[in-house]
C-alpha cells in the first residue's frame, strides 16, 4: 500500500472545520467529470487538482478543493438504480417509516431520479420545496454535492417534521474502499460517507439514527433512517449496531486503510490500458459504454483517447455528439455498437451490466464479449 501523505497546505473540514487531516488520495489535475463538451471543440479542456482529503477530527472524508462550476448532462438511469430505489421504498414502508396521508419532500440529486412516484403510490402527498416540513424527508445521493456539508445536512434537518423522518441513502466508503473504486472521487462530489461518520453528524444535529439497510447497488449503497431524539416511533437497533461494527472494523476512518485507493487507482488504470493496447496490437475492435461520470478519471489516468477506445456509447441524448473531456474520446448513441460490431464493448459502470445484456443482445450473440473494469479489467464470459 502507498503511504498517504499529509497535506502541506491548510484545508478546512466542509463538516467540523478541523484543519487537521491527511489526503489519502491524489489524482493530480483532472478535468471536470460533469462537463462533457462538443466533439468539435477543439479545447483544451481545463482541469483541476482532484483530491480526497480524510479529516482527523471527525472522520469525514471529502473532496479537498473544487473550483470547478457543475454542469452536468442528465445521465440515464440505470435499471438497478430504479429496481434498489423500489426495494428501499418497500423495506422502509415495512419498517412503518411511511405515514400514510403523510407529507413527503425529496432532495433531488443531479444524477437524476427519483422516489416521489414510489412514495405517492403509499399515500404520502409531496411537499413542496419552501411550503413547510414534511413528515418524511428522502436524500438520494443528494447531500454529496453539498459544498457545506453542515449547511446541506441542516437543510435537510430544517425539513423535516418535529415527529417526522429523514431518510439518507450514500454510497458508504466502506464499500469504496473495499471495492478499490477510487474514480468515485470526482469535482462536484464533496463528501464520501462512512456509515459511522454520517451517524455523528446526525447525532450532532439532534437526530437518531433508528434503521440501517444495506444494498448491493454500487457495491455498498446504505439508507439510514434518523428522527429528532426522544421522539416516538419504530426502531431496529440492531440493523444500526450491524452496518456501524462492519464499518468500523474496516477502518473506514484510518487514514492508512482509506490511503490503499492510491493502489487501486495505479493499478486499475494500468490494467486499463494494458487491455485496449493488447486489443489494438491483436487487431480487435473496442468500444465503450456508458459515459459516466466515474469513466472520465478513469480514461484520463490511463491516457486512453480515441487511438484506444475509438468512441463510447452512452443511452442519454445529453451526451451523445460530445466527447470525454481530457481525451477526446467521442460519444455516440447506442446504435453505432450494434452497427459497428465489435469484437469487446468495454462497461464503465459495472451495475448496468444485467441491463445491457436484456438490453442490447446483439452483442454476445455477435460474438463479442463484454468487459468490465471492477477495478480491475475482466473479460465477461458469455451468458449461457
Amino acid at each position: 500500500m502507498s503511504s498517504p501523505e499529509t497535506t502541506v497546505d491548510t484545508l478546512t473540514c466542509r463538516w467540523c472545520g478541523g484543519t487537521d487531516g491527511t489526503v489519502v488520495l491524489d489524482l493530480g489535475e483532472q478535468p471536470p467529470a460533469d462537463h462533457f463538451p462538443a466533439a468539435d471543440d477543439p479545447g483544451p479542456d481545463p482541469v483541476h487538482p482532484l483530491r480526497m482529503w480524510l479529516c482527523a477530527a471527525c472522520g469525514l472524508a471529502q473532496l479537498a478543493e473544487d473550483p470547478t462550476t457543475p454542469d452536468e448532462p442528465r445521465g440515464a438511469e440505470p435499471d438497478a438504480l430504479v429496481v434498489q430505489a423500489r426495494d428501499a421504498v418497500a423495506r422502509v414502508e415495512s419498517a412503518g417509516l411511511l405515514p400514510r396521508g403523510g407529507g413527503v419532500a425529496e432532495f433531488g440529486s443531479p444524477h437524476g431520479g427519483s422516489w416521489l412516484e414510489l412514495l405517492a403510490a403509499t399515500g404520502l402527498t409531496e411537499v413542496a420545496p419552501g411550503a413547510g416540513t414534511a413528515d418524511v424527508v428522502i436524500d438520494c445521493f443528494g447531500l454529496m454535492h453539498a459544498a457545506d456539508q453542515r449547511a446541506g445536512l441542516a437543510e435537510r434537518a430544517a425539513a423535516t417534521a418535529p415527529g417526522g423522518v429523514l431518510l439518507l441513502q450514500f454510497h458508504t466508503l466502506a464499500a469504496i474502499v473495499a471495492d478499490g473504486a477510487w474514480n468515485a472521487l470526482r469535482h462536484g462530489h464533496f463528501a464520501y460517507y462512512a456509515t459511522p461518520v454520517l451517524a455523528r453528524m446526525l447525532d450532532e444535529l439532534g437526530f437518531e439514527v433508528t434503521h440501517g439497510f444495506l444494498f448491493d447497488l454500487y457495491g455498498g449503497t446504505v439508507l439510514l433512517a434518523a428522527r429528532r431524539r426522544g421522539v416516538e416511533g419504530p426502531r431496529d437497533p440492531a440493523s444500526v449496531d450491524a452496518l456501524l461494527e462492519r464499518e468500523r472494523s474496516l477502518g473506514v476512518t484510518d487514514p492508512e486503510v482509506v490511503g490503499g485507493l492510491e493502489d487501486a487507482a495505479r493499478r486499475s488504470a494500468e490494467d486499463l490500458r494494458a487491455h485496449l493496447v493488447e486489443a489494438r496490437d491483436a487487431g480487435r475492435d473496442v468500444l465503450g459504454y456508458a459515459a459516466a461520470s466515474r469513466a472520465v478519471p478513469l480514461l484520463n489516468r490511463a491516457g486512453v483517447g480515441p487511438d484506444l477506445l475509438p468512441a463510447i456509447a452512452d443511452g442519454a441524448p445529453g451526451k451523445q455528439g460530445r466527447r470525454v473531456p481530457g481525451v477526446g474520446v467521442p460519444i455516440v448513441a447506442p446504435d453505432a455498437v450494434v452497427e459497428r460490431r465489435p469484437d469487446e464493448v468495454v462497461l464503465f459502470v459495472t451495475d448496468m451490466l444485467a441491463e445491457m445484456r436484456r438490453r442490447m443482445p446483439e452483442v454476445e450473440a455477435g460474438g463479442s464479449n463484454w468487459v468490465i473494469v471492477d477495478p480491475g479489467v475482466r473479460v465477461v464470459a458469455p451468458a449461457s
